[in-house]
């Protein structure tokens, strides 16, 4: 009766070498996902940035200037005339637009989640941008992606 239980126990040196092999496998394993949540939030920052830059472009084609500093959400996420005038619906003046449902939130750093866009960078500022070029970019100071390269840059 007892060489029964016995042989179906599990031994020391077993019970060892599982747990050795769990911590080899957790070695390998945790370094890579936290470098894989790195490289989501860096292609975020890219995938927003060619959103809002896609937006702009859209914007400008269509008005013939990019949009204001001051009613930037508006003109991006309303119906706008030819002069840049928002409206929440569609008519026979306000025909341009929506470009964006909402601006996106910006996904890494201090500011992260804030979707304000000003024309220079603040505490409660998201998105930087130029209403003379154009050009938006994260605000996220000298902030670096995984690979060095600051987010400004993208």
């Amino acid at each position: 009766m007892f060489a029964a239980f016995r042989r179906r126990a599990f031994s020391l040196i077993e019970l060892v070498i599982v747990v050795v092999i769990i911590g080899i496998i957790g070695a390998i394993a945790i370094p890579r996902m936290s470098r894989g949540a790195e490289g989501a939030a860096d292609s975020a920052v890219k995938a927003n940035i060619a959103v809002l830059r896609n937006a702009v472009d859209l914007y400008k084609t269509e008005q013939g200037s990019y949009p204001t500093v001051a009613k930037f959400v508006d003109q991006l996420t309303t119906y706008t005339d030819g002069n840049g005038d928002t409206q929440a619906t569609k008519d026979t003046t306000f025909v341009y637009g929506p470009y964006l449902r909402a601006v996106p939130p910006l996904p890494v750093g201090p500011q992260k989640g804030l979707t304000k866009v000003a024309g220079s960078a603040a505490a409660d500022v998201g998105w930087v941008y130029n209403e003379t070029t154009g050009a938006i970019t994260p605000n996220t100071g000298t902030l670096a992606d995984a690979k060095g390269v600051k987010y400004t840059d993208y």
